[in-house]
Formats: structure tokens, sequence, C-alpha cells
């Protein structure tokens, strides 16, 4: 079994994880680290996990796409992550994910906290479920709103030119749009677009896991006629200018996250959510998800 952090320790009963995306790769502050490898029943995560404590805050700390940005997105083992992530009794979860603008306001170097979701990724893994078992959570609203509404807030109080709400699309990549692809999530309506946040806010909200996302908008993606297309240089030129005041935001809410009982509705996502007899779940598929399931499978 993982080893488990006791949050209580440090007298508080909440458990915060930050994700880093790209240039995100470690979080200066942190104090009493412990590196952890977590094994899963879906394999490995994208790097050793960092426990610490952020300004007396318990944390925990993984760059999804590894130290040295090694991982394309389709090849994330986001069921890893999140599970390794809720095995270490991560509560709140913090994304921190670079993303192309699909709205004239929302400027290169502007933050975004989306309101919600369109996933149009093709080859992902995106639920813990199946092999004996079905589940369907409700994804109405797939980000915690209090956590959102926490990181708003954070990244007010640091100065960061931020936008409250709005609709981050999630593509397969590894390539970035054509043109008449960002026409066309223009023309409907989405305002960001990432790689990422489709697959974590899922299996976040079956793991009972508060997400939110700080995303750092670093392009226009290829349809600005004054701008240049988005390419990889101008992304990490654009992160670097984004990286401190992402990672001062972040510190900021780590702050402000409460300690008492989570009263949101991502807390018992599943609850109502397992639509199979619980004697006909198999013995192996039962132990595999015994981390999700003792709560409601007695």
């Amino acid at each position: 079994m993982p080893k488990t952090i006791n949050p209580h320790k440090a007298g508080v009963s909440t458990l915060c994880g930050i994700l880093g995306g790209s240039g995100f790769y470690q979080m200066e502050g942190l104090t009493d680290i412990e590196e952890i490898e977590v094994e899963t029943p879906f394999g490995t995560p994208s790097d050793t996990l960092i426990i610490g404590n952020l300004d007396g805050r318990p944390v925990v700390f993984l760059p999804r796409h590894g130290v040295g940005h090694r991982i394309l997105p389709s090849e994330i083992n986001f069921r890893a992550n999140i599970y390794a992530l809720k095995s270490l009794g991560v509560e709140w979860l913090i994304s921190v994910s670079a993303v192309g603008s699909l709205k004239q306001e929302i400027e290169p170097r502007h933050f975004v906290v989306p309101d919600q979701l369109y996933d149009h990724t093709k080859h992902r893994e995106s639920t813990f479920f199946g092999d004996g078992i079905a589940a369907h959570i409700s994804l109405a609203h797939p980000f915690c709103s209090v956590l959102s509404s926490l990181l708003y807030t954070a990244a007010t109080e640091v100065g960061v030119p931020v936008h409250n709400g709005g609709t981050y699309i999630c593509m397969e990549g590894p390539p970035f749009s054509t043109l008449a692809e960002s026409n066309v999530y223009r023309h409907l309506g989405f305002d960001i677009i990432g790689m990422t946040a489709a697959q974590e806010a899922k299996l976040a909200r079956e793991a009972e896991i508060c997400y939110a996302v700080l995303a750092c908008a670093t392009d226009y993606d290829c349809w600005h006629p004054e701008n240049e297309n988005v390419t990889t240089k101008m992304i990490l030129n654009n992160l670097r200018a984004n990286v401190e005041l992402s990672k001062k935001t972040v510190r900021n809410v780590v702050a402000k996250i409460p300690d008492e009982h989570r009263a949101c509705a991502c807390s018992n996502a599943l609850q109502y959510a397992i639509a199979t007899d619980p004697s006909e779940v198999p013995a192996a598929t039962r132990h595999k998800l015994k981390l999700l399931l003792d709560k409601y499978l007695t």
C-alpha cells in the first residue's frame, strides 16, 4: 500500500494537491520535503510525488508531464496520477495548465479560471470504472465552484490579469490546431484550448476530489490575423513570464483552502453514481477500486 500522509499532523483536516503543467515542474517554498514513489492499480504516475509543507499547509506536488516535460498529453497516465493523489489523501486539487486563447480579450499572459469544459479528445482513458462495475457521475459543472472561486480570488490578490469563467476545450494533440479547427472552436463559443483538463476533471470527480484549473494563456492559437501562429517557442517564452505569477497564485490559494469538512457536491460524487448491484461487482474489480468504493460498497 502507498504511504499515506496525515494532514492532521499539520493542524489541518484537508490536503491540497498541485498538478504542475508546462514550465511548472517544481514548487518553491516547500519545506519538510519527502519524495514518494506510488504504484497504483492503473500503473505509474507521471513522476515522483513531492510531499511537503507550504506556509504550514501540507501539499502534494506532481508535474503532469514529468520533470523535463518528457510525456505527451496523450501519453499521460491520468488515472494513475489522480489515483496516486487520492491515495495520499488529497481532497483539493489545483491544476496549472498552459492554454491557447480563443478570445481577443484573453491576451497571452492572461490567466483564466474556467467554469466549463468540452472534451474533444479521442483516445484516452477517462474513467476508473468498467470491468464489471458501471458508474455515471454528474459532470454538468466539471470544476469545483468553491475551489475555482478561491483560485480566482487568489489570482486577483496577486495582481495577475485573470478572467473568471469560460469554457476550456480539451483537444487530443500533440499538434496544435489547424486554422479551420481554431475558427470552428471560436464559432462554437469556446474561450481557451488545452490538452489535459478533460481527463483530470472527470477522474477527479470520480475520486471525489475538488478540482479547479488555473489556465495560463500563452498564445492566440492560430486564428488571430495580427499575431503569429502558436509555436512551442512562443509558449515557452510566455510560460517563463507566467510561471512565477502562477506559483504565487497557487501559494496564495493554498492558504485559503478551508480546514472544515467540504460541503460541495464533489465530496460525495459517487453516492448515487454507481449503477451496479454490489453483489455483482467482481472481487478483483472491487479490490482494484477499494480506495473509491469502500465508502459505498460494504
